[in-house]
Parts: C-alpha cells; sequence; structure tokens
C-alpha cells in the first residue's frame, strides 16, 4: 500500500494537474481553499479561480451560469453546505436544466472531528441522490480520486463528489487490471464467507 493521503489533497493536486489540458476547467470556492484543497489551483491559474466568500447559493449560481457558456466549473466548499445551504440551488439552477457543474463537497462523513457538529454531514449522499439526473461519488483514496476528477471533467451533466479530510491508504493501486469507471463498484478482494459492501 502506498503512503495515506487525503482525497481532498489528492483531488487538489488533480485539478492542477489537469487545468493545463482543460482550459474549460474553472473552479469556484467560498472562503475555504486551504481546507478544500483548491489553494493549489487558485495559486497557478488564479485567472480561472473565483473565491465567492461565505456565499455557497450565489456560488452555484454563477457556476451554473458559467455552465451556459461552455465552461466546466467545479463548486467547492464543505459537503454540508454544498448539500445542504445550497441544496434549493443546485436542484433548481444546476440539476433541472442539467448543466454541467460539478458540486463538490469536502469533509464529508464524521471524521471532521475538530469542526464541530455543525460540518460533519452524512446526509449529503441522501440529498444530493434524491435529485433527478445527479450523478454521485465518493472516491475511496487519492488513486481513484484522481482518476474520479478526470472522469467528470469528460462527464456531461450534473454530478455531486464527496472528499474526506483525513488521509487514507491508497488501495486501488494494487488491483490488478483496476480500471475506474462512474457508477461502477471495485472488487478489492475476492472471497466466499461474506460480502462488504463499502462507500469512501
Amino acid at each position: 500500500m502506498a503512503e495515506k493521503i487525503a482525497t481532498r489533497a489528492a483531488y487538489g493536486d488533480a485539478l492542477v494537474e489537469l487545468a493545463e489540458k482543460y482550459p474549460e476547467l474553472v473552479v469556484f470556492d467560498a472562503d475555504l481553499a486551504g481546507a478544500t484543497m483548491t489553494k493549489g489551483f487558485m495559486k497557478n491559474y488564479p485567472e480561472r479561480f473565483f473565491d465567492m466568500g461565505i456565499a455557497e447559493c450565489n456560488m452555484v449560481g454563477v457556476a451554473a451560469g458559467m455552465a451556459t457558456c461552455g465552461l466546466k466549473p467545479f463548486v467547492n466548499t464543505f459537503a454540508m453546505f454544498a448539500a445542504g445551504r445550497a441544496w434549493e440551488q443546485v436542484r433548481n439552477s444546476v440539476c433541472y436544466p442539467h448543466l454541467n457543474v460539478k458540486v463538490v463537497g469536502s469533509h464529508g462523513g464524521l471524521s471532521v472531528g475538530e469542526d464541530g457538529a455543525t460540518h460533519q454531514c452524512i446526509e449529503d449522499f441522501a440529498l444530493m441522490r434524491a435529485i433527478p439526473g445527479m450523478m454521485v461519488l465518493c472516491p475511496c483514496d487519492s488513486h481513484e480520486m484522481r482518476l474520479a476528477t478526470e472522469a467528470l471533467l469528460h462527464y456531461e451533466g450534473p454530478a455531486y463528489m464527496r472528499l474526506g479530510r483525513l488521509a487514507v491508504e491508497t488501495v486501488t493501486d494494487t488491483i490488478e487490471g483496476y480500471q475506474f469507471e462512474l457508477g461502477k463498484a471495485a472488487k478489492l478482494r475476492e472471497g466466499s464467507d461474506v460480502t462488504i459492501i463499502a462507500k469512501g
């Protein structure tokens, strides 16, 4: 297994790596670039980075507008605010017209203990999956996160991706024949006693 790395860190690296190849990629953040790891993109591509401040609903609306112009916006904030605070804008401004906006919720789940209960979010999957036409994914490690980020650039339509705060072991890079596909699970190990299904 490779060293531990947070999926949010791998995501931030992937954005920077993909930016030169995909000039239509633009990144939005809600005053959390250091936590969501979009700070690398902000530093390297400031003309394509938009810090909207603590105004998640407005951020989603502006991203939706940019998507109508042929750009590929990735909207970033904590999962609680992406799925909670901005849910109406995600539903009505992005998913209803089926716009090509990727909503990225960092610090998902319960492992964000240092930030308190108001920032923990397990409801994001339920909220986003309830919206017709919304693709929902949660890559499990740094290797899969990099592949998922590029796959979302090619996917036409709205999507929600959850990132984790804590560093996790990389496992998908050691699976023989592993290929990432949107909407498909990866089998980590064969067995005959029990089936364990997990995400993230």
